[in-house]
C-alpha cells in the first residue's frame, strides 16, 4: 500500500486546535468516536498506553494532549496509516512510538511489554455486514477482518496487572465485547453512548481491568447532543461533550476511579 502524498491530505482539528490531524482526503477519517474513547480513559503522569489500530493516530493523539508524561505507543497495520500517525506525533510534538504491525504478530520487542492502559477503536461492523468501501483504506478501518475475540486476546497479554482496556464499539457488539472479556478481563464497566434524550444507544464503551473482581456495571447513558431532535444547522452537543470535544475534559459517566 502505497503512503499518502500531500495532496491527498487534509489538515483537521481536534481538541479545539490541541491536535491537528492529517488525515486522506477520500479515505478512513476521525470523527468524535477515537476523541469520545480518549476522554474516557483514567491515565496520569508517567502511565504507559497502547493503542490497537491506531490509525493516523486521533484517539492516542488527543490522550497525550489530554494528560502530559505519559509513555505511548500505537500499532497499525496499514502502512499508509502508520506513515500518518508518525507525521502526526511530529505534528504534534507528541511523544508517540508508531509500530506497523498486525497485532496478532507483534515484534518481538513489544510482546515483552506491559502497558497501564491499552485502547482499542476497532471496526464497527462484522465481516460481510455492511456495504463495502471504494476505499481500501476506509474498507479495513470499518469491516472486521480480525475477530473482536482477538482483540480482547492481544489487549489482555499486553496489560499489566491491574491495567484497563477501553474500548468503544457499537452497541449490538457489546455481547461479543462481554464473552471476549470472560477469563481475561473482569471489573466490567459499560457506558452507553445516546445521540438523544429518549433515543436508543449506537455507541458503548467498555471499560474492563485485568484482574478486576468488581461486579458488572451498567452506567446511566451520557447524552451526546441537546434537545429532542436536531432543529438547526451547525453543532448542538451537550455543553459536558462540548468541553470533551473541544477542551480535552474527561468524558462524564464513568466511576471514579
Amino acid at each position: 500500500m502505497s503512503l499518502f502524498s500531500d495532496s491527498e491530505l487534509t489538515q483537521n482539528d481536534f481538541l479545539g486546535g490541541r491536535v491537528r490531524l492529517l488525515q486522506p482526503r477520500t479515505g478512513y477519517r476521525a470523527g468524535v468516536d477515537p476523541v469520545l474513547l480518549a476522554a474516557a480513559v483514567p491515565a496520569t503522569r508517567g502511565h504507559t498506553v497502547l493503542e490497537l489500530g491506531c490509525g493516523a493516530g486521533a484517539a492516542i493523539l488527543c490522550l497525550l494532549a489530554r494528560v502530559s508524561h505519559l509513555q505511548a505507543v500505537g500499532v497499525e497495520l496499514q502502512a499508509s496509516y502508520a506513515d500518518l500517525a508518525r507525521r502526526n506525533a511530529v505534528e504534534n510534538t507528541a511523544p508517540l512510538e508508531v509500530v506497523e504491525a498486525d497485532f496478532g504478530a507483534l515484534p518481538a520487542g513489544l510482546k515483552t511489554r506491559q502497558f497501564d492502559h491499552v485502547i482499542a477503536n476497532p471496526p464497527y461492523y462484522r465481516a460481510g455486514a455492511h456495504s463495502p468501501a471504494d476505499d481500501a483504506g476506509r474498507s479495513i478501518a470499518l469491516g472486521e477482518q480480525t475477530p473482536l475475540e482477538n482483540w480482547f486476546d492481544c489487549a489482555s497479554k499486553r496489560l499489566a496487572p491491574r491495567g484497563y482496556l477501553h474500548m468503544i464499539q457499537k452497541a449490538n457488539r457489546l455481547p461479543d465485547m462481554l464473552a471476549a472479556c470472560d477469563g481475561r478481563l473482569g471489573s466490567v464497566e459499560i457506558l452507553p453512548l445516546v445521540a438523544r434524550p429518549g433515543r436508543k444507544a449506537e455507541l458503548v464503551i467498555l471499560r474492563a481491568r485485568k484482574g478486576g473482581r468488581a461486579d458488572f456495571q451498567l452506567h446511566a447513558p451520557v447524552v451526546l447532543h441537546s434537545g429532542d431532535r436536531h432543529e438547526r444547522d451547525g453543532e448542538s452537543y451537550t455543553p459536558q461533550i462540548s468541553d470533551v470535544l473541544r477542551k480535552g475534559a474527561a468524558l462524564p459517566g464513568f466511576s471514579v476511579q
